[in-house]
């Protein structure tokens, strides 16, 4: 079993930045692949960014390429979500998932969420 908490989440300027950070507890934590996603009002929860257990790769849909970034830190089983020059469509729930697998992210445990908010 593995346990997520999210953190960092907030109300942010357009242009500005947050860190989201995903502390996890349970099982090995360098031994799979890490994604954050995201669920705006409205719409269903999409893939924003995937690392891999080494944290040598890292993936992103378009629309965050250059903006964030994501890394991990093994020793403190934790994982990040550096997100710059925020904008209003990024505003949504963020979540963190362990444990995912496939080109699709399909992710087996999943934290509670960090509400980030952009304004215009």
């Amino acid at each position: 079993q593995v346990q997520l908490v999210e953190s960092g989440g907030g109300l942010v300027q357009a242009g500005g930045s947050l860190r989201l950070s995903c502390a996890a507890s349970g099982r090995t934590f360098s031994g799979y692949s890490m994604g954050w996603f995201r669920q705006a009002p409205g719409k269903e929860r999409e893939f924003v960014a995937g690392i891999t257990g080494s944290g040598r790769s890292g993936y992103y849909i378009d629309s965050v390429k250059g903006r964030f970034a994501i890394s991990r830190d093994n020793a403190k089983n934790t994982v990040y979500l550096q997100m710059n020059d925020l904008k209003p469509e990024d505003t949504a729930v963020y979540y963190c998932a362990a444990d995912c697998r496939g080109s699709g992210w399909n992710c087996a445990y999943w934290g509670q969420g960090t509400q980030v908010t952009v304004s215009s």
